[in-house]
C-alpha cells in the first residue's frame, strides 16, 4: 500500500490544486481499513475508536450531506474513477482525510459487498442533541415509536426532508437512523433533518406538552378521526399547522398503549378496496403532506 499526496484533477493551471492524501490499496493489512472490514451496524455504533461510534456514508451525495451537516470523516474508500467526486464532497477535509483507492475486487473483499456507488466513507457519529433543543424551534415533528426496519426509517426521513417537517424523535427501541441501509434509503436526509433519541412516553409526553405540541397518533381505532378531517380542522389562520407531533408506530404491532394514551387525537388514513392500512413509510408521506398546509 502506497501513499501519494495528489492534486485534484480539473484545476486551472493558475490555481493551486488542493493536495489530497490518496492511499493506493494493494493489500488489506492497513489498520485504517478496519472501519470497512465486514463490520455490522451495531459494531460500528459501538466502535471504541470514536467517541460516539461510527457510521458509513455511501455515495458522493451522502458524503457531501454528511460533511455539510458538520460530521467529521475518518477516511474514504473509493474506486479509482471516483476520486474527483470524493475531493469535491470532502470540501475542507480533502487535504487531511485519507482516501483509499483500489480495484473493485479488492475493495469488495474488504467490505463484503460491491461498491455500486463507487464511494463509501467512515464517519464519526455526532453527539445527539437533547430533546428540548431539537423541539425548540420546531412546529411539525415526527415521532417514530419502535419502527424496527431501517428501510422504513430511511424512507420516513426522506419524506420528512421532502415535505419539510422540522425534526424527528426516535424512541429507545426504534432502529438506528445511522444504520447503513437507513442512510442509503433516505438519500442522506438522515444527515440533514434534525433528530435525536427520546426517552419512553413517561418522559417524552411531558417534553412535548411543555414545548406546546398537539400529539396526533396514526393508528387503526374505532374512534379515530379521518386524516382528511384532521388536516382541515387542525390549522391556524394562515393555513399552516400549529405545533404538531405525528406519532408513527411499529410495522406489525402498531403503536403501544402508552403512545395511544399520550395522544390528543388518534388519526387514520381512509382506505379503500378492503385494505386496512399503508406501510408505515407510505403513511408518513401521506400524513405529512396532508398536515403541511
Amino acid at each position: 500500500m502506497s501513499t501519494a499526496p495528489t492534486p485534484a484533477s480539473g484545476e486551472h493551471a493558475s490555481e493551486p490544486a488542493p493536495m489530497v492524501n490518496v492511499v493506493e490499496v494493494t493489500e488489506l493489512s492497513d489498520p485504517r481499513l478496519a472501519d470497512y472490514s465486514h463490520l455490522t451496524d451495531v459494531a460500528l455504533r459501538k466502535a471504541r475508536s470514536s467517541e460516539f461510534g461510527l457510521y458509513l456514508a455511501e455515495s458522493a451525495l451522502v458524503l457531501e450531506r454528511a460533511v455539510g451537516a458538520g460530521h467529521v470523516p475518518r477516511s474514504v474508500l473509493a474506486l479509482g474513477g471516483s476520486l474527483d467526486e470524493v475531493v469535491a464532497a470532502l470540501g475542507q477535509w480533502a487535504e487531511t482525510v485519507p482516501i483509499f483507492v483500489g480495484p473493485g475486487e479488492l475493495l469488495a473483499e474488504l467490505t463484503g459487498y460491491i461498491l455500486h456507488r463507487g464511494i463509501i466513507a467512515s464517519m464519526n457519529r455526532p453527539l445527539l442533541q437533547p430533546v428540548g433543543e431539537v423541539l425548540q424551534d420546531a412546529r411539525l415533528v415526527v415521532v417514530l415509536e419502535n419502527v424496527a426496519d431501517p428501510t422504513n426509517v430511511g424512507a420516513i426521513f426522506r419524506s420528512v426532508g421532502a415535505v419539510g417537517a422540522d425534526a424527528v424523535l426516535v424512541t429507545p427501541r426504534c432502529s438506528d437512523p445511522f444504520y447503513r441501509r437507513a442512510i442509503r434509503v433516505s438519500m442522506g436526509t438522515v444527515l440533514q433533518v434534525p433528530w435525536t433519541r427520546s426517552g419512553d412516553w413517561d418522559t417524552l409526553e411531558p417534553q412535548l406538552r411543555t414545548a406546546g405540541f398537539h400529539i396526533a397518533a396514526l393508528a387503526l381505532s374505532p374512534d379515530a378521526v379521518s386524516l382528511r378531517d384532521f388536516a382541515r380542522d387542525f390549522s391556524d389562520t394562515d393555513g399552516r399547522p400549529d405545533k404538531l407531533a405525528l406519532v408513527l408506530g411499529a410495522e406489525g404491532d402498531g403503536l403501544t398503549d402508552s403512545a395511544l394514551a399520550a395522544a390528543d387525537t388518534i388519526v387514520s388514513i381512509p382506505m379503500a378496496h378492503g385494505i386496512d392500512s399503508l406501510n408505515v413509510a407510505a403513511a408518513s408521506a401521506v400524513a405529512l403532506w396532508a398536515v403541511s398546509g
